[in-house]
Protein backbone atom coordinates (compact mmCIF):
# COMPACT_ATOMS: atom_id res chain seq x y z
CA UNK A 1 0.00 0.00 0.00
CA UNK A 2 2.78 2.45 0.91
CA UNK A 3 4.62 1.87 -2.37
CA UNK A 4 1.50 2.54 -4.46
CA UNK A 5 0.55 5.59 -2.40
CA UNK A 6 3.95 7.15 -3.16
CA UNK A 7 3.45 6.81 -6.92
CA UNK A 8 2.02 9.68 -8.90
CA UNK A 9 -1.47 8.90 -10.13
CA UNK A 10 -2.17 9.30 -13.86
CA UNK A 11 -5.27 9.63 -15.99
CA UNK A 12 -5.02 8.13 -19.49
CA UNK A 13 -7.44 9.78 -21.92
CA UNK A 14 -7.61 8.35 -25.43
CA UNK A 15 -9.09 9.93 -28.54
CA UNK A 16 -10.40 6.77 -30.17
CA UNK A 17 -10.89 8.52 -33.50
CA UNK A 18 -7.18 9.12 -34.07
CA UNK A 19 -5.31 6.51 -32.04
CA UNK A 20 -4.28 2.90 -32.69
CA UNK A 21 -5.95 0.18 -30.65
CA UNK A 22 -3.14 -2.27 -31.43
CA UNK A 23 -0.66 -0.14 -29.44
CA UNK A 24 -2.73 0.11 -26.26
CA UNK A 25 -0.60 -2.36 -24.23
CA UNK A 26 2.58 -0.48 -25.13
CA UNK A 27 1.01 2.89 -24.32
CA UNK A 28 -0.16 1.74 -20.89
CA UNK A 29 3.27 0.23 -20.21
CA UNK A 30 4.97 3.56 -21.03
CA UNK A 31 2.75 5.49 -18.62
CA UNK A 32 3.21 2.84 -15.93
CA UNK A 33 6.95 3.60 -15.97
CA UNK A 34 6.30 7.03 -14.44
CA UNK A 35 3.17 6.54 -12.38
CA UNK A 36 0.12 4.56 -11.33
CA UNK A 37 -2.75 4.63 -13.82
CA UNK A 38 -5.99 5.19 -11.92
CA UNK A 39 -8.23 6.53 -14.70
CA UNK A 40 -8.51 5.00 -18.19
CA UNK A 41 -11.05 6.41 -20.62
CA UNK A 42 -11.49 6.26 -24.38
CA UNK A 43 -13.70 8.66 -26.30
CA UNK A 44 -15.52 8.15 -29.58
CA UNK A 45 -18.80 7.41 -31.32
CA UNK A 46 -19.34 3.77 -30.37
CA UNK A 47 -22.30 3.49 -32.74
CA UNK A 48 -19.90 3.58 -35.72
CA UNK A 49 -17.66 0.82 -37.09
CA UNK A 50 -14.60 3.02 -36.57
CA UNK A 51 -14.51 2.05 -32.90
CA UNK A 52 -14.76 -1.72 -33.44
CA UNK A 53 -11.01 -2.22 -33.06
CA UNK A 54 -11.17 -0.87 -29.50
CA UNK A 55 -14.00 -3.05 -28.20
CA UNK A 56 -11.88 -6.10 -27.35
CA UNK A 57 -9.56 -3.91 -25.28
CA UNK A 58 -12.24 -2.41 -23.05
CA UNK A 59 -12.68 -5.40 -20.73
CA UNK A 60 -9.12 -6.66 -21.02
CA UNK A 61 -7.60 -3.39 -19.81
CA UNK A 62 -10.56 -2.10 -17.76
CA UNK A 63 -11.05 1.02 -19.87
CA UNK A 64 -14.20 3.10 -19.56
CA UNK A 65 -15.78 3.92 -22.95
CA UNK A 66 -17.22 7.42 -23.29
CA UNK A 67 -19.89 7.88 -25.96
CA UNK A 68 -19.74 11.04 -28.07
CA UNK A 69 -22.12 11.27 -31.01
CA UNK A 70 -21.06 12.95 -34.23
CA UNK A 71 -23.59 15.70 -34.72
CA UNK A 72 -21.93 16.84 -37.95
CA UNK A 73 -20.75 14.42 -40.65
CA UNK A 74 -16.99 14.52 -41.10
CA UNK A 75 -16.40 16.46 -37.88
CA UNK A 76 -14.56 14.88 -34.95
CA UNK A 77 -16.61 15.70 -31.87
CA UNK A 78 -14.45 13.58 -29.59
CA UNK A 79 -11.96 16.32 -28.78
CA UNK A 80 -14.46 18.65 -27.10
CA UNK A 81 -15.90 15.86 -24.92
CA UNK A 82 -12.42 14.71 -23.96
CA UNK A 83 -11.26 18.23 -23.10
CA UNK A 84 -14.28 18.88 -20.88
CA UNK A 85 -13.78 15.55 -19.12
CA UNK A 86 -10.07 16.27 -18.63
CA UNK A 87 -10.83 19.58 -16.93
CA UNK A 88 -13.25 17.84 -14.57
CA UNK A 89 -10.54 15.32 -13.65
CA UNK A 90 -8.00 18.12 -13.26
CA UNK A 91 -10.13 20.06 -10.80
CA UNK A 92 -11.01 16.93 -8.84
CA UNK A 93 -7.40 16.78 -7.66
CA UNK A 94 -7.39 12.99 -7.88
CA UNK A 95 -4.39 12.69 -10.23
CA UNK A 96 -0.93 14.22 -10.54
CA UNK A 97 -0.48 13.59 -14.24
CA UNK A 98 -2.24 13.05 -17.55
CA UNK A 99 -1.53 10.98 -20.64
CA UNK A 100 -3.28 12.34 -23.75
CA UNK A 101 -3.34 9.83 -26.58
CA UNK A 102 -3.98 11.73 -29.80
CA UNK A 103 -2.21 13.21 -32.81
CA UNK A 104 -4.44 16.28 -32.98
CA UNK A 105 -3.27 19.84 -32.35
CA UNK A 106 -6.69 20.58 -30.82
CA UNK A 107 -5.29 19.25 -27.53
CA UNK A 108 -2.46 21.78 -27.40
CA UNK A 109 -4.27 24.21 -25.12
CA UNK A 110 -5.46 21.36 -22.90
CA UNK A 111 -1.90 20.17 -22.32
CA UNK A 112 -0.76 23.72 -21.62
CA UNK A 113 -3.60 24.32 -19.16
CA UNK A 114 -2.87 21.12 -17.24
CA UNK A 115 0.82 22.04 -16.98
CA UNK A 116 -0.13 25.46 -15.65
CA UNK A 117 -1.54 23.62 -12.65
CA UNK A 118 1.82 21.94 -12.09
CA UNK A 119 0.80 18.49 -13.35
CA UNK A 120 2.91 16.27 -15.61
CA UNK A 121 1.60 15.72 -19.14
CA UNK A 122 2.57 12.85 -21.42
CA UNK A 123 1.44 12.93 -25.02
CA UNK A 124 1.29 9.88 -27.29
CA UNK A 125 0.75 10.19 -31.02
CA UNK A 126 2.14 9.69 -34.49
CA UNK A 127 5.13 11.55 -35.88
CA UNK A 128 2.75 13.66 -37.96
CA UNK A 129 1.54 15.29 -34.72
CA UNK A 130 1.98 19.09 -34.95
CA UNK A 131 4.89 20.50 -32.95
CA UNK A 132 2.51 22.80 -31.08
CA UNK A 133 1.03 19.77 -29.30
CA UNK A 134 4.27 17.83 -28.81
CA UNK A 135 5.98 20.87 -27.29
CA UNK A 136 3.01 21.57 -25.02
CA UNK A 137 3.63 18.25 -23.22
CA UNK A 138 6.35 17.47 -20.68
CA UNK A 139 7.07 14.31 -22.63
CA UNK A 140 5.80 13.15 -26.00
CA UNK A 141 6.08 9.55 -27.21
CA UNK A 142 5.81 8.75 -30.90
CA UNK A 143 3.77 5.62 -31.56
CA UNK A 144 6.26 4.61 -34.25
CA UNK A 145 8.77 4.06 -31.44
CA UNK A 146 6.40 1.62 -29.76
CA UNK A 147 6.03 -0.67 -32.73
CA UNK A 148 8.31 -3.65 -33.18
CA UNK A 149 9.63 -3.53 -36.71
CA UNK A 150 12.48 -5.11 -38.61
CA UNK A 151 13.04 -1.90 -40.51
CA UNK A 152 16.13 -0.20 -39.11
CA UNK A 153 15.87 3.50 -38.50
CA UNK A 154 19.62 3.91 -38.38
CA UNK A 155 22.48 2.00 -39.97
CA UNK A 156 25.53 2.17 -37.72
CA UNK A 157 29.17 1.46 -38.43
CA UNK A 158 31.71 1.05 -35.61
CA UNK A 159 33.42 4.32 -34.74
CA UNK A 160 31.43 6.36 -37.25
CA UNK A 161 28.46 8.68 -36.98
CA UNK A 162 25.09 7.00 -37.59
CA UNK A 163 23.56 7.34 -41.02
CA UNK A 164 19.89 8.29 -40.93
CA UNK A 165 17.81 6.13 -43.26
CA UNK A 166 14.22 7.14 -42.53
CA UNK A 167 13.04 10.53 -43.84
CA UNK A 168 12.33 13.02 -41.08
CA UNK A 169 14.78 11.49 -38.59
CA UNK A 170 17.46 14.10 -37.92
CA UNK A 171 20.94 13.78 -36.47
CA UNK A 172 20.54 14.14 -32.67
CA UNK A 173 24.11 15.37 -32.06
CA UNK A 174 23.27 19.13 -32.01
CA UNK A 175 20.54 18.48 -29.43
CA UNK A 176 22.85 16.26 -27.36
CA UNK A 177 25.47 19.01 -27.28
CA UNK A 178 22.90 21.63 -26.36
CA UNK A 179 21.62 19.46 -23.53
CA UNK A 180 25.16 18.81 -22.28
CA UNK A 181 25.95 22.54 -22.21
CA UNK A 182 22.69 23.14 -20.36
CA UNK A 183 23.62 20.90 -17.42
CA UNK A 184 27.42 20.94 -17.47
CA UNK A 185 28.02 24.53 -16.35
CA UNK A 186 31.43 24.35 -14.69
CA UNK A 187 31.43 20.59 -14.28
CA UNK A 188 33.55 18.30 -16.47
CA UNK A 189 31.47 15.16 -15.92
CA UNK A 190 27.68 15.22 -16.09
CA UNK A 191 25.23 12.68 -14.67
CA UNK A 192 23.65 10.88 -17.64
CA UNK A 193 20.20 11.10 -16.03
CA UNK A 194 20.58 14.88 -15.76
CA UNK A 195 21.39 15.02 -19.46
CA UNK A 196 18.25 12.99 -20.20
CA UNK A 197 16.11 15.44 -18.22
CA UNK A 198 17.65 18.39 -20.07
CA UNK A 199 16.98 16.79 -23.45
CA UNK A 200 13.31 16.32 -22.55
CA UNK A 201 13.10 19.98 -21.56
CA UNK A 202 14.63 21.06 -24.86
CA UNK A 203 12.53 18.65 -26.94
CA UNK A 204 9.61 16.83 -25.24
CA UNK A 205 9.54 14.37 -28.17
CA UNK A 206 13.18 13.32 -27.70
CA UNK A 207 13.39 9.54 -27.46
CA UNK A 208 16.49 7.36 -28.07
CA UNK A 209 14.23 4.84 -29.80
CA UNK A 210 13.70 7.33 -32.61
CA UNK A 211 17.37 6.78 -33.45
CA UNK A 212 17.37 3.01 -33.05
CA UNK A 213 18.44 2.78 -29.39
CA UNK A 214 16.59 1.56 -26.33
CA UNK A 215 18.53 3.83 -23.96
CA UNK A 216 20.32 7.18 -24.00
CA UNK A 217 23.58 5.54 -22.95
CA UNK A 218 23.58 3.42 -26.10
CA UNK A 219 22.89 6.47 -28.28
CA UNK A 220 25.77 8.38 -26.71
CA UNK A 221 28.14 5.55 -27.64
CA UNK A 222 27.45 6.33 -31.31
CA UNK A 223 29.49 9.52 -30.88
CA UNK A 224 32.90 8.44 -29.50
CA UNK A 225 34.57 11.44 -31.13
CA UNK A 226 32.31 13.78 -29.15
CA UNK A 227 31.41 12.10 -25.87
CA UNK A 228 33.04 9.73 -23.41
CA UNK A 229 31.16 7.65 -20.84
CA UNK A 230 32.22 6.27 -17.48
CA UNK A 231 30.43 4.11 -14.92
CA UNK A 232 30.66 4.46 -11.16
CA UNK A 233 30.51 0.82 -10.07
CA UNK A 234 30.65 1.75 -6.39
CA UNK A 235 26.94 2.53 -6.53
CA UNK A 236 24.10 0.03 -6.97
CA UNK A 237 22.99 0.14 -9.69
CA UNK A 238 26.07 1.67 -11.38
CA UNK A 239 25.73 5.37 -12.23
CA UNK A 240 26.70 6.64 -15.69
CA UNK A 241 28.49 9.94 -16.31
CA UNK A 242 29.28 11.71 -19.56
CA UNK A 243 31.91 14.25 -20.63
CA UNK A 244 33.14 15.82 -23.85
CA UNK A 245 35.91 13.74 -25.38
CA UNK A 246 38.13 16.81 -25.83
CA UNK A 247 37.76 17.87 -22.19
CA UNK A 248 37.68 14.57 -20.31
CA UNK A 249 40.67 13.85 -18.11
CA UNK A 250 41.56 10.26 -17.20
CA UNK A 251 40.79 9.08 -13.66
Amino acid sequence: MSEQSEQQKFAVLIDGDNAQASLLPEILAEVSKVGLITIKRIYGDWTTTNMNSWKNSLHKYAIQPIQQFRYTVGKNATDSAMIIDAMDVLHSGDVQGFCIVASDSDYTRLATRIREEGLFVIGVGEKKTPEAFTNACNQFIFTENLTETKEKIIKRKPGKKPVIERPGVHDPLPLLLQGFEMVAKEEEWVHLAALGNALRQLDPAFDPRTFGHERLQSLIKDYPDTFVLKLDDSKTPPVAYIALTTQATPD
